[in-house]
């Protein structure tokens, strides 16, 4: 599929049909793809779980998370222990066995995760990745050079991360979002999702489209990491870039619009909430 969206127009439901596509009945957790996540710098582990989590209940056959810390604060997740926690060093050793990698949920900006951060862009190869958060900030700091390989890359900001990059202010930002969308894919040579109410993915070449599913539930901490966590799932699972920006975004707000449905939110809607809406959204597609 050619890397270009319909321009201005809304995520269709063509789109996402790849989400709803039966599994393979042979198939093992290999052929579902290892997704990779880099993040949790003290007193933010909680972001990198949330991804990992996302990642798992989303379809990833297996989900590594590399923790910014040492030693590791947590053995396992309790509540997922198939997630595999990793020392972040160590897992960034092993950067060309992942299918698809995200950094930047919670990974701070000390520079151990900078050094972190470097090394995986030189170690990841051509391995898709997702950057975010912290990842984003470090770009735009300037601390981090946006050499990072010939992979492709999907940029994830807010509008306040997304002027940072930009080097404007939030307000001009928000005042054209599709323009900003394309300039920040410009300048970066990359996808971008300039996140907000109507989000928008842009992709390199500039075309750009508008995701309409979601709520102002999405509006809380954490909410950002599981859509790291759903994006860098769903390509691990093999699906093209192309495929893979604008299905996870519409099924990250198709998940909390479920949620409103049920009557959990928006008001207190959390962020881990979503992954199992997620998960319920891709197995029972809307007839």
């Amino acid at each position: 599929m050619q890397n270009t969206l319909q321009i201005g127009l809304a995520v269709s439901a063509d789109q996402v049909s790849a989400l709803f596509k039966p599994r393979d009945p042979q198939g093992n957790k290999g052929s579902f793809g290892c997704a990779a996540i880099l993040g949790g710098a003290r007193g933010m582990t909680g972001a990198v779980i949330l991804a990992g989590r996302a990642a798992l209940k989303t379809g990833a056959g297996k989900v590594m998370v590399g923790i910014a810390q040492t030693p590791m604060p947590v053995a396992y997740d309790s509540v997922t222990p198939e997630l595999m926690l990793h020392e972040a060093e160590e897992l960034i050793e092993t950067a060309i066995k992942m299918d698809a990698w995200a950094a930047g949920c919670g990974l701070g900006q000390s520079e151990y995760a900078l050094n972190l951060l470097r090394q995986l862009f030189i170690k990841r190869r051509d391995i898709p990745l997702v950057l975010d958060a912290d990842g984003l900030n470090a770009v735009a700091s300037g601390e981090i050079s946006p050499t990072w390989g010939s992979g492709e890359i999907v940029l994830t900001p807010h509008p306040a991360e997304a002027a940072r990059l930009l080097k404007t202010d939030t307000k001009k930002i928000q005042d054209d979002r599709s323009a900003a969308a394309m300039a920040l894919a410009k300048k970066y040579k990359v996808w971008v999702v300039l996140k907000g109410a109507g989000t928008i993915i842009c992709a390199p070449d500039l075309s750009w489209q508008i995701n309409t599913t979601g709520n102002v539930g999405l509006a809380t901490a954490g909410s950002g990491d599981v859509l790291t966590g759903l994006l860098v799932s769903l390509l691990a699972q093999g699906l093209p870039m192309s495929q893979a920006v604008p299905a996870g975004v519409w099924l990250h707000g198709a998940a909390a619009d479920q949620l409103v449905q049920q009557g959990i939110g928006p008001i207190g809607l959390t962020a881990g909430e979503l992954a199992d809406a997620a998960r319920s959204v891709r197995n029972h597609p809307a007839k």
